[in-house]
């Protein structure tokens, strides 16, 4: 990139500037801001999307202009700016009403495209199972809705008076219908999937097994450290929004299972449309009760603290930003000795990890283990010989326990979560139901884990 006159950048790059070879779909990244410029997420969203970046504009004003996102001189030079990259597209780095997405786009004459539908273009195209689907097509139609006027003004006839009920008018309303009948049927298709969904998570409660779910910004490598704690396959690629499904796998540390989630990730500015279509999968953060929160060291400190700071309004936004969580830096395999230093120096809390590589994923798995012991009960049981379900299930919960053989059946002594320790108390020798070494009894408090 270079940089030209008015803080633009365009491309010197043969393939995106109109030479042979160059990308089908080539864009102008434009946004309005009030100071600074940063389009590395956008292009990076574009690149994903399959989209050259030819070039960017800002424009610095305190708001967007209401009409045309950008105001009338702007737009003047914007129009230049895109035949001298030989653009196609224009990409906003906000979210477009549909009266400004219309005038740029008759005043430009060339598509525009805001970064609400980038990133569900990305999410269509990455969909893998039914229910992923179904929830990108939801959120597509829904941001459509308001949107389809544009498409039909070809056929509208009048402008006021006796009349205006021309074909253009009818046909907008007719797939208005349409529109609003599909999203009524993917909702209840929808229902019917998180219902499935509440069975399997019904059978995973009653295993009772301890939850905990990854969560963090897209492509900081949360499939990738899923795989290194589990030793299992997972999918993994390096681009933004591979997983949009939940992946569970079960986690054993010192002998004790637990069940591992990889989620969908999230990113600055997320579209409300996605919050709400991924509302079952989103479930699988809120339901966890540890979540470990992967951010990407390898970014720069202003990148970094940005990132953290759009995961935890996503949480706190899906109600889970009470939840017990740790931070754990991914891709310190990227860092230097010197930028290394300064990322441990800077992030004291968290753990450094590589999950490529394996580094710090046994302190992890410790650190994990440290936060589940926290909330454990110590319970006293004494199981008959005929009950070996029981006793194999116990094994699973606790892993490491004492057992004693006596003529009246097991005796062991083991650190239960509290739901399982419920379910055994009708083994307990006298009643016996106390907190762990430590001195609690069930969960500490969030804000002890944050």
């Amino acid at each position: 990139m270079q940089r030209t006159r008015s803080g633009r950048k365009s491309t010197t790059d043969p393939a995106a500037a109109g030479k042979p070879g160059r990308a089908k779909q080539r864009a102008v990244c434009i946004a309005s801001l009030p100071a600074g410029e940063d389009f590395a997420e956008l292009e990076e969203l574009l690149r994903t999307a399959g989209v050259a970046v030819v070039g960017t504009l800002v424009q610095h004003r305190q708001n967007p202009h209401p009409n045309s996102y950008l105001g009338p001189g702007k737009l003047v030079e914007l129009a230049e700016y895109a035949k001298e990259c030989d653009a196609n597209v224009i990409a906003c780095d906000d979210e477009l009403s549909p009266r400004q997405e219309r005038n740029l786009e008759q005043e430009l004459g060339i598509a525009v495209v805001d970064r609400t539908t980038v990133i569900l273009d990305i999410f269509a195209a990455h969909a893998g199972s039914a229910e992923g689907k179904l929830q990108v097509e939801l959120a597509q139609l829904e941001y459509n809705l308001a949107r389809m006027r544009g498409l039909w003004t070809h056929l509208e006839r009048l402008g006021g008076g006796i009349g205006t009920r021309g074909p253009g008018e009818t046909q907008i309303e007719t797939d208005r219908r349409l529109a609003r009948d599909r999203i009524a049927a993917l909702r209840r298709r929808l229902a019917g999937v998180q219902s499935s969904r509440e069975v399997m998570r019904a059978e995973r409660s009653r295993a009772r097994l301890p939850e905990l779910a990854l969560a963090g910004y897209t492509n900081t490598g949360k499939s990738t450290i899923l795989g290194a704690l589990t030793g299992g396959a997972v999918p993994v690629a390096d681009r933004l929004f591979h997983t949009l499904d939940p992946m569970t796998r079960t986690l054993r540390i010192n002998g004790r299972a637990y069940l591992a989630t990889d989620t969908v990730g999230f990113i600055r500015k997320l579209p409300h449309q996605l919050v709400d279509a991924f509302g079952a999968t989103l479930e699988e953060t809120r339901r966890a009760a540890l979540i470990v929160h992967v951010a990407d060291a390898s970014a720069s400190d202003d990148e970094l603290e940005a990132m953290k700071r759009s995961v935890e309004d996503v949480l706190d936004e899906i109600g889970a930003g009470e939840q017990a969580r740790i931070l754990v830096l991914n891709k310190i395999d990227l860092l230097d000795a010197e930028r290394l230093t300064q990322v441990r120096n800077g992030n004291r809390d968290a753990l450094l990890v590589s999950g490529a590589t394996g580094e710090g994923i046994e302190a992890l798995r410790e650190r994990i283990e440290e936060e589940f012991l926290r909330t454990l009960r110590s319970v006293d049981l004494l199981l008959p010989y005929a009950d070996g379900a029981s006793l194999a299930e116990l094994h699973d919960l606790a892993g490491e326990l004492q057992r004693e053989d006596t003529p009246e059946g097991v005796r062991v002594s083991a650190l239960l979560p509290p739901a399982a320790a419920d379910r055994f108390e009708r083994y307990a020798v006298n009643g016996a139901r106390g907190a762990n070494g430590a001195g609690r009894t069930g969960a500490s408090s969030p804000a002890e884990h944050r």
